[in-house]
């Protein structure tokens, strides 16, 4: 980064770091697997001690694992080492969240937006989304969005920065690390950018590019082998087939699931009471067009083709494992789910609210960021009690 960029960047995340720190109030988080997992690493299993049936671990021949992805464990051994088992995850979901917030603001101004069109796209990315939710109480599922965001995030900053192919790949990597189905953003990045070098260039870059995926394609073996005895992971599979709302036999991921997540996704509204406080979100889903109508700027993007594709084939890719889940995320407020495509969104928000007529980009971005304000209130006024004990 240049030095301007750095300070930028560096101003963002303390100012976004502290305000969702402020937000968390500081709460621990009793649902810590991360810091569990980070304790197990530091003792050399990968099994965690089990503090009771509240957990999400699954139970395997005798021991507990966690099935969600690894990479939060491994950034939290350090802070784990020091404070052991009481290390606190909130803190530290805010903390990669703040990162995430101004790695969109990089991407932003990477993309040529003002001071005005970064600050509104950036604070929309922040509060008009799942993520500053996500960071307040910072439970082991949650965590896993605000990591897999922030790699996600400075991808994309990648991505549209210097474009170095193995750094992209890199932190993409670290993001399906935390969310399993960022991985399928790869190969659209990765086609794209071998198109913008020059044939002489790509053997190298591939090169480069197999020096990261190859060393992570074997821990992520080694780590399954520890685990379950086999190279593929049968965490999720294994957790479905024991879910009371999964099924004892098949695949998590379902056709059939289709119209349950359009109907999450895109037909969840609050409801009106007619007393206070009048509206009432459901704990379970708001649908994206509620929380966030700013990716319907999106639409108004323009500029380098190739880019663009690329970016829209990520989207879509990763969304797409979403549609056919057969849990849309439990509580939550908007669509947690979201948080994994809209890292590849949003340069499109930003290029769009670039084109578009400054009154409606505001009123877009106003809109996603007050519901959202609003979204953080009620759930620390009403529905505190599904998550902090």
């Amino acid at each position: 980064m240049k030095r301007k960029e750095s300070l930028e960047f560096a101003a963002i995340a303390l100012i976004a770091t502290a305000t969702l720190l402020g937000l968390s109030r500081l709460d621990s988080t009793v649902y810590n697997n991360y810091v569990l997992l980070a304790s197990a690493f530091l003792h050399g299993h990968v099994w965690i001690v089990w503090p009771g049936t509240y957990i999400d671990a699954l139970g395997f021949h005798g021991k507990h694992y966690v099935i969600e992805g690894p990479v939060p464990a491994l950034l939290l051994m350090p802070v784990v080492a020091i404070f052991g088992t009481n290390a606190n995850q909130t803190e530290f979901a805010c903390v990669s969240a703040g990162i995430a917030v101004a790695a969109a603001w990089l991407v932003a101004r990477r993309m040529g937006a003002d001071l005005a069109i970064a600050a509104w796209t950036t604070a929309f990315f922040a509060f008009g989304t799942s993520l500053a939710w996500c960071a307040m109480y910072g439970a082991v599922w949650y965590v896993a969005h605000t990591v897999a965001a922030m790699f996600a995030m400075l991808a994309v900053a990648e991505l549209v920065g210097r474009r170095r192919l193995w750094l992209v790949a890199l932190f993409v990597v670290l993001a399906a690390g935390s969310r399993f189905t960022l991985i399928l953003a790869l190969p659209a990045l990765v086609a794209y950018l071998l198109a913008t070098l020059p044939a002489r260039s790509r053997p190298r870059a591939l090169l480069a590019l197999a020096c990261v995926l190859c060393p992570a394609a074997a821990l992520y073996v080694a780590y399954n082998y520890a685990r379950w005895g086999l190279p593929s992971d049968i965490g999720y599979v294994t957790w479905y087939h024991n879910d009371e709302i999964g099924e004892s036999t098949g695949s998590p991921f379902r056709l059939e699931y289709f119209s349950y997540e359009l109907q999450a996704f895109f037909a969840s509204i609050p409801a009106y009471t007619g007393k206070y406080p009048w509206l009432v979100p459901d704990y379970g889903a708001v649908s994206i067009e509620i929380t966030s109508p700013a990716l319907l700027l999106a639409a108004f993007a323009r500029g380098n083709r190739g880019l663009l594709l690329g970016l829209l084939a990520a989207t879509l890719l990763v969304a797409a494992p979403s549609f056919l889940y057969y849990a849309n995320g439990g509580a939550q407020w908007g669509m947690r789910h979201a948080l994994d495509f809209i890292p590849f969104l949003f340069p499109l928000v930003v290029l769009g609210a670039m084109r578009a007529p400054r009154a409606p980009t505001y009123l877009l971005c106003g809109a996603s960021i007050a519901v959202g304000l609003w979204g953080l209130w009620y759930w620390r006024a009403f529905y505190d009690h599904y998550l902090v004990h």
